[in-house]
């Protein structure tokens, strides 16, 4: 593999892992340290699972069940999660927008990914 290769897939793996920890404090944090956009909620967590399956699959293009089982079981887990917290709660259509975007990312990662890497 090249050398620039393989600095930006660790870029893109060191970036994965960060987006998930930042997704992983907006989600399980008290609901007042929790930033918004100003968007819908719902497309602020498909937007963010979207962006964070995007990432897992273009920094693990050869793993990619591998990073579908990080992004999908923290959409699941975090959701999980916000009921040891108080000011949240976890629900079902919020784990489902989860999901589907954390999908789309990965489909969009990999797809992304497997054409830089023909190039």
């Amino acid at each position: 593999m090249h050398t620039q290769a393989v600095n930006l897939e660790k870029l893109l793996r060191i970036a994965a892992w960060l987006c998930l920890a930042g997704i992983a404090f907006a989600t399980l944090s008290p609901i007042g340290l929790r930033p918004t956009t100003g968007l819908s909620p719902s497309i602020e967590r498909f937007v963010a699972f979207a962006l964070v399956g995007a990432l897992f699959a273009a920094a693990y293009p050869r793993y990619i069940v591998f990073a579908a089982l990080i992004v999908l079981g923290a959409a699941v887990l975090f959701e999980l999660l916000q009921v040891l917290e108080p000011s949240r709660h976890g629900r079902l259509f919020d784990a489902s927008v989860k999901l589907v975007g954390g999908t789309f990312g990965l489909a969009a990662g990999s797809i992304v990914g497997r054409l830089l890497r023909d190039r």
